[in-house]
């Protein structure tokens, strides 16, 4: 993980600096504030803001002024509740600000989550910095054959040398075309938004993402799934370990209902209720597809 002097200053200023306040606040993200957790090889996401805590959640569902009108366990059953319903408004109401350090061709991913605030940082005015995300050897795998958006086995040997060699080697050497273009010792150089567009997706950018509960959740649930590219999990894993600490009824409703159930279509739902009555049911006498049929029996599988 790299920051710069300035970013550490900074950062162990506002760590130094005492702010009372009458907002509500959660003791376990006030211990993640200004503190940088470092992602990937150079990346690192921190929380910078944030607003409500799980009493904000219940107060908006109630429509109610103040805080303690309720019991924790009438709490934690309302966000239970609105988690199970898919009530979504709620969660709105608390907020949160990251700053994310994180390989270009990642963020490319990460802003498909559109329902957010973002502001990077802009190779138009500034100079990127030297740096680059070269994947460990047991993350250079080939093309899964049997899915066309995964990875298969991790390259050994020679291969991954040779491949990590490569990466080495074009990033290093468009990073040198890169600072010839914009122009030393006199010459005038080529603009810094033309000679950014010659640099490989694997260089580190930087950003500010700002998102309520309710969609931050849902960029968890897709990112922080096995299924997810390693690459944007590990982040995705990173901020849940945040979230978890400032919302913890809300992340503990999340992982039931979200991470650790399953969504059964009515055919499926039609299924399960068959076999419960002792039928033997096939993927022939389901009515589903072969693909649904194998999601249905991985729903079902024991682990």
């Amino acid at each position: 993980m790299t920051l710069t002097p300035e970013q550490l200053a900074q950062i162990e200023e506002e760590r130094a600096a005492q702010r009372p306040t009458r907002r509500a606040v959660s003791e376990g993200m006030e211990a993640h504030l200004y503190t940088a957790y470092p992602v990937l090889d150079h990346g690192f996401i921190r929380v910078i803001d944030y607003m409500g805590d799980d009493a904000a959640i219940c107060q908006a569902a109630r429509v109610s002024y103040g805080r303690g009108t309720k019991s924790v366990q009438n709490d934690e059953g309302l966000i239970r509740y609105l988690m199970r319903h898919w009530h979504s408004t709620p969660f709105e109401m608390c907020e949160i600000k990251l700053h994310v350090k994180l390989p270009v061709f990642v963020a490319r991913q990460w802003i498909r989550h559109r329902t957010a605030n973002v502001n990077e940082y802009s190779a138009r005015y500034s100079i990127l910095d030297r740096e680059f995300y070269v994947p460990e050897p047991d993350a250079l795998a080939a093309q899964s054959s049997t899915n066309n958006q995964g990875r298969g086995a991790v390259l050994q040997g020679e291969e991954a040398a040779r491949v990590l060699d490569i990466l080495k080697r074009d990033a290093n050497r468009a990073y040198d075309h890169y600072e010839e273009m914009l122009g030393t010792d006199g010459q005038q150089g080529l603009a810094r938004e033309l000679a950014r567009m010659n640099l490989p997706a694997s260089i580190y950018t930087q950003w500010y993402w700002k998102t309520d509960l309710h969609n931050l959740l849902h960029f968890l649930r897709l990112r922080a799934d096995s299924h997810a590219q390693m690459e944007i999990r590990v982040y995705a894993e990173a901020i849940a370990k945040c979230v978890k600490d400032w919302v913890p009824a809300a992340y503990a409703a999340f992982e039931d209902y979200r991470m650790g159930g399953a969504t059964l279509s009515a055919g499926a739902l039609g299924c399960l209720r068959r076999m419960l009555d002792g039928e033997t049911v096939t993927q022939e006498t389901s009515g589903m597809s072969k693909g649904e049929w194998r999601e249905f029996e991985a729903i079902l599988a024991r682990r």
